[in-house]
């Protein structure tokens, strides 16, 4: 590929980007706490819309540069894995928050419509993968139905939010989505602090993807399996930051909802990477390995779904062991596939 950065600026890079994603991220757990309850959104919407938005821009300027490089295993790769990852991240939480299952902790409706949704979002792609010549113009048809999709899914939140018809049960371990004590900090300001914050995860992106596809052509790493793990876990971090932080502060469905609101928010990702992808729809040329991680994270999905269904109320839960098992099942099969 030419203009790639050699490998130690490349290395020296992620480094730096990943501090950077972590200070963004633990001001924007507190700025997306009080924007929750100064507009009366709630944390379960907040963290899907606020959050789930802002820590995966880093991951779309990824997955922009990418394709427009012309490497449709890792445009692709980076959303897939940043799901993935993302669901991990909720396996560790569960270890951090030792007074109950997060999942149950953080029980809402809103939450698991959503993991449903990002199941039914994540199997577009794989009817995109088994039909790479249908295109409009030069994308997948896919590439238009995933933001239809997901804008009716918000839809489909909000109504919940407003008017549920089914609750979860409450216990002594659920921790109920309460307003925080009020600020003196003016609303006009809360929102410019979290546009800035925004510019500075976006911006963080473009160096990712230019430090990993650095290092893709330094090394002869496969473009997949690095997409999935190395870029992945940096363009992650905020979403990390961001739950832990949240935990921290008390507001567990807040974080739940980044996890899975930016999950859900990620597959939009997919049709970023189809639509500046320059040599025609991108799956096509992804090859099998994408499709390989697309499976492992459908299935990571499910067993997460799962959980917030069944709620087990100690330790981390079915769910907190399948998900790292799954993952790490997956990277093995994606090399295996090379």
């Amino acid at each position: 590929m030419t203009g790639t950065w050699p490998l130690w600026p490349s290395v020296l890079a992620l480094l730096a980007s990943a501090a950077v994603v972590v200070f963004a991220g633990s001001r924007l757990a507190r700025t997306a706490d009080e924007l929750a309850d100064r507009t009366g959104l709630g944390e379960a919407v907040a963290g899907a819309v606020f959050l789930g938005a802002v820590t995966s821009l880093s991951g779309i300027v990824t997955t922009a540069t990418g394709a427009l490089d012309g490497d449709a295993a890792f445009a692709l790769a980076n959303p897939i894995g940043g799901i993935a990852l993302q669901t991990v991240w909720l396996a560790v939480a569960d270890l951090a928050y030792r007074r109950a299952n997060l999942e149950h902790a953080a029980a809402s409706l809103e939450n698991l419509l959503q993991a449903v949704i990002l199941v039914a979002l994540l199997s577009l792609p794989v009817i995109a993968f088994a039909t790479p010549q249908l295109q409009i113009g030069w994308v997948h048809p896919v590439t238009f139905a995933i933001p239809l999709l997901y804008l009716y899914g918000l839809r489909l939140v909000r109504r919940t939010h407003e008017a549920p018809m089914w609750r979860p049960t409450r216990t002594e371990e659920t921790r109920e989505d309460e307003g925080g004590p009020v600020r003196t900090q003016s609303l006009t300001r809360l929102w410019v602090t979290f546009g800035l914050l925004a510019v500075v995860v976006a911006g963080i992106g473009w160096v990712i993807a230019k430090a990993g596809i650095g290092v893709i052509s330094a090394t002869g790493w496969s473009s997949g399996v690095t997409g999935f793990t190395l870029t992945t876990v940096i363009t992650s971090l905020p979403e990390l930051v961001v739950l832990i932080a949240a935990i921290r502060m008390g507001a567990l469905t807040l974080g739940v909802a980044n996890i899975i609101g930016g999950n859900v928010f990620d597959v939009l990702t997919l049709s970023v990477a189809d639509a500046f992808y320059p040599e025609g729809s991108i799956y096509g040329p992804a090859g099998p390995v994408t499709l390989v991680l697309l499976g492992g994270t459908l299935l990571m999905t499910a067993v997460l779904t799962a959980g917030l269904l069944l709620r087990e109320r100690r330790g981390v839960g079915f769910e907190g062991a399948a998900i790292p098992i799954v993952y790490a099942v997956t990277i093995a099969l994606a090399v295996f596939a090379v």
